[in-house]
């Protein structure tokens, strides 16, 4: 339930369009509805402006089934993050709208239709290995309401890629960097548009790579201005950042 949502229930009372007692059953949930094994936040939307999004990894799939049929039961958009393909398939026996990225591990379901933005959200990627990362940005950005440009393999190794795609990034409101290897892709890309830069850095690279500790170190040393880091790997955080600033 967001605000919109709240002003109309109020003026379908004042209107006598809807009982008080149909009014609380619709309310009665609002601050949040316990499952046992999690309590699902229904006024987070109020709070910040986006619903509760579903974090799979770790939760079992049950666990997961059960939290989107509760979810149903509301008008939001669905997001499920690290989703497996089990846990898709369980939830697709209660929703047949249910959609899965495989390649960035999201569940989504389009309970309303999203106005997108006018401006879009550039998210660019060094490598290909680094896709899972794009698709869960690219699949978050859009249920949360926003135009998104994908611009793939365009890393340091071969810069001349990148040079080609410029009046794609700099059209952005906000632009996503995603790479993994030293992370060099953010810096070259900061000092290039005049727009916020969200880096990302992944776990692609060999061992010195550290899991993507040697990209988010670069990444947080970075010499260029408007540059800001996220976790490693962290597709959504960024994504979801950069909907709020696309936003403004």
């Amino acid at each position: 339930m967001n605000k919109s949502d709240v002003k109309h229930l109020l003026e379908a009372i004042k209107k006598n369009d809807i009982t008080i007692e149909d009014a609380v059953k619709i309310i009665e949930d609002l601050p949040y509805k316990d499952l046992g094994f999690a309590k699902i936040d229904n006024a987070r939307e109020l709070r910040v402006g986006y619903p509760e999004v579903i974090y799979c990894e770790g939760k079992t799939v049950e666990q997961v089934k059960s939290i989107v049929q509760y979810m149903l039961t509301k008008e939001n958009n669905i997001l499920a993050t690290r989703a497996s393909e089990e846990m898709f398939l369980a939830v697709r026996e209660i929703c047949a709208d249910a959609k899965y990225n495989s390649l960035g591990r999201t569940i989504t379901v389009r309970k309303k239709e999203e106005i997108l933005t006018e401006s879009y959200i550039a998210i660019v990627s060094a490598g290909t290995s680094d896709l899972p990362i794009v698709e869960e940005a690219a699949e978050t950005a859009n249920i949360l309401g926003n135009r998104v440009e994908r611009v793939i393999d365009v890393g340091v190794a071969g810069i001349h890629r990148l040079f080609s795609k410029l009046d794609i990034i700099r059209g952005a409101k906000v632009v996503i960097v995603i790479a993994g290897m030293e992370g060099a892709l953010a810096s070259v890309v900061g000092g290039l548009v005049d727009k916020p830069v969200i880096a990302v850095p992944t776990s692609v690279g060999y061992g010195a790579n550290f899991g993507g500790l040697s990209a988010l170190l670069s990444m947080l040393n970075s010499c260029a201005s408007g540059v800001s880091v996220v976790n490693i790997d962290n597709g959504f955080g960024a994504a979801y950042n950069a909907s709020m600033i696309n936003k403004l």
